[in-house]
């Protein structure tokens, strides 16, 4: 889904690069082992997920030093977003989207903290802190226990509370018109 819509463009960028590359005599053409180390998006599925492993009780203390400063003590947010709560919100006139409210994966969280997080150092944790915190925001929301332990087996499996919301009748009418070939008003 995702590495498709990022690898094709890329993949473009690259092919034309080669030859302006050649032809103006600047750059050169990037090796595999350097889009490899772009390629590192995570599918629903766990597709993607590096090995590591990490539990609740160390995505705590993690938690505490790199995002409690931004998330809150426990993920109610202030100054930033918030990541805990909101179940059963989303339908009311006042939703509150958060990690457990209404992301549907909970690979996604992981890809997000590897991609973004910490905000002042985007990038800069393992896979092991970065399963670590992910274990932690899913405890802080009630979705996994106290002693989960997420790596690249156990995360795809979590379910997460919204993971069906995004599958809900479409209210649109072009969702749901019949196909038109000939003579169509």
């Amino acid at each position: 889904m995702r590495a498709s819509r990022i690898a094709a463009p890329l993949l473009a960028l690259i092919l034309a690069a080669a030859p302006a590359a050649a032809r103006f005599d600047i750059g050169r053409p990037a090796t595999p082992d350097e889009v490899a180390g772009w390629n590192t998006d995570v599918l629903p599925d766990g597709r993607g997920l590096p090995p590591g492993r990490g539990s609740v009780k160390d995505g705590a203390a993690l938690y505490a030093q790199h995002c409690a400063a931004c998330h809150g003590a426990k993920g109610e947010g202030k100054p930033m977003d918030r990541l805990v709560g909101g179940q059963g919100t989303l339908a009311t006139a006042t939703p509150v989207r958060t990690v457990g409210s209404f992301w549907p994966y909970a690979t996604t969280l992981f890809d997000y903290i590897r991609r973004a997080m910490p905000f002042d150092a985007p990038k800069s944790l393992g896979a092991d802190q970065v399963y670590a915190a992910s274990a932690y925001i899913l405890y802080l929301n009630g979705i996994v226990g106290e002693d989960a332990v997420m790596d690249a087996a156990t995360l795809p499996k979590v379910r997460m509370p919204n993971r069906d919301g995004f599958i809900s009748p479409d209210p649109r009418p072009d969702v749901h018109a019949k196909r038109c070939e000939k003579d169509c008003g």
